[in-house]
């Protein structure tokens, strides 16, 4: 028991919550034709259910925990995607400004580098509860380099106690955003695959707008 607290300690959450308020700050970044309603309410929805998500993690209420943190997530992707589609519809009329287009762009994508990490991070291995239960990470939908290597990173063994947190899964969703492909870490199960497929394509067309639009202006 104390063993598993010890590694719950050491394994907090803060680094996911300040991704969720990010993808709320980046959302107000947006200009008004880019939002659906007031731009204050996805952040308020944001901090309505991250509250009850995080009390939900210190009382020990795991499975509240996990459907919060699952909901909250899929509100901040709808957004995401709802902006995304209205700034495709924007581009014909050159509504928005290349200045404005830029940092729309810019605050989509990073939101999708955001949104996707809390994704592989709330479903890979049953989620950060079910993770922090396991002595060691030895199976999940990611093959990090980690689960190959003993505590001295030369073994290739499964004994390793080595177990990822967000910022791994960050790197992941950078890098699926960037070179549109895993790099490090191999993926594994279907629905990691089609995550990526997702989120590859959604970073994909940003850059394509942004090269047609940038065309465009000159």
């Amino acid at each position: 028991m104390n063993q598993v607290k010890a590694k719950w300690d050491r394994e907090p959450r803060w680094p996911a919550v300040i991704a969720l308020l990010a993808s709320g700050g980046l959302y107000m970044a947006l200009p008004p034709s880019l939002v659906a309603g007031p731009r204050w309410v996805l952040p308020a929805i944001i901090l309505a259910l991250v509250i009850p998500t995080v009390i939900s993690h210190r009382v020990g209420r795991h499975a509240l925990n996990h459907w919060l943190g699952l909901i909250v997530t899929s509100v901040v992707t709808i957004a995401m995607i709802l902006s995304l589609i209205y700034l495709v519809a924007a581009l014909p009329s050159h509504k928005e400004a290349p200045r404005e287009l830029l940092r729309s762009a810019a605050s989509l994508w990073i939101t999708n580098v955001l949104v996707f990490a809390l994704w592989y991070w709330r479903l890979d291995a049953g989620g950060p509860n079910q993770r922090d239960l396991n002595a060691a990470h030895t199976e999940g939908a990611f093959l990090f380099p980690q689960m190959t290597l003993d505590n001295t990173g030369t073994a290739p063994i499964p004994e390793s106690r080595w177990s990822p947190n967000f910022v791994d899964y960050l790197f992941v969703a950078f890098n699926t955003s960037t070179a549109l492909s895993p790099t490090d870490a191999p993926v594994l199960a279907r629905w990691a695959k089609l995550l990526m497929m997702v989120q590859a394509t959604i970073s994909l067309a940003v850059i394509v707008l942004l090269a047609a639009r940038a065309v465009n202006i000159l």
